[in-house]
């Protein structure tokens, strides 16, 4: 059931977003050169790799610097890539990652595979089932940039604290694993983004 609304919702925002993806697209080659969209190697299902999709919101090669993004005052962050990710919108292609079943709507948020590979056997449990574009942990460090900002070592924080949180949050999610919780993180998604 979960897979059916994955796919009537990424099928519906694509279309319907359609618009902003092309302002959106044209903004960024105007405003930086490099590539539309931003391709990284994350951690799946099983543990299985796939490439997810972001509007690319840094300077080309930023990602060499550093996997965290800290602050939005990142000197990485290009001028259109603060806007787009403060309301998110850098991660509206995931709907294409939606649709061909790498990742749903609703799931743990996929980590790189440096802070999978951190990972003991009870917290590797959050590879048994697909990440998604939003979950618990998304809406409760929707200002994840700003807590890192504020650290004196903002990986060694995010290491130590924040992937144990995340996690904590995302087992909740799969104990809960039903088509209430879904829809109750999508609203609640929703609200925070809108209503922030």
């Amino acid at each position: 059931m979960i897979r059916f609304f994955d796919i009537l919702f990424s099928l519906i925002g694509l279309i319907l977003l359609s618009p902003i993806f092309v302002i959106v697209a044209i903004a960024i080659k105007i405003d930086s050169k490099g590539p539309i969209f931003y391709r990284q190697q994350r951690i799946g299902k099983n543990g299985v790799k796939f490439s997810l999709l972001k509007f690319r919101s840094m300077f080309t090669e930023s990602d060499k610097k550093g996997l965290i993004t800290i602050g939005n005052n990142d000197s990485r962050i290009t001028s259109i890539g603060r806007f787009i990710r403060k309301y998110k919108i850098d991660e509206l292609p995931q709907l294409i990652n939606v649709l061909n079943g790498s990742m749903s709507l609703v799931g743990p948020r996929p980590e790189v595979s440096k802070y999978v590979e951190l990972y003991n056997d009870y917290q590797r449990k959050v590879l048994s089932i697909k990440p998604g574009i939003t979950d618990f942990a998304s809406i409760y460090f929707k200002n994840e940039n700003e807590i890192l900002e504020s650290k004196k070592n903002p990986e060694e924080y995010y290491i130590k604290y924040l992937i144990p949180q995340k996690i904590r949050l995302n087992l909740i999610y799969i104990k809960n694993y039903n088509i209430k919780t879904y829809f109750l993180i999508i609203f609640k998604t929703i609200k925070s983004v809108f209503f922030r």
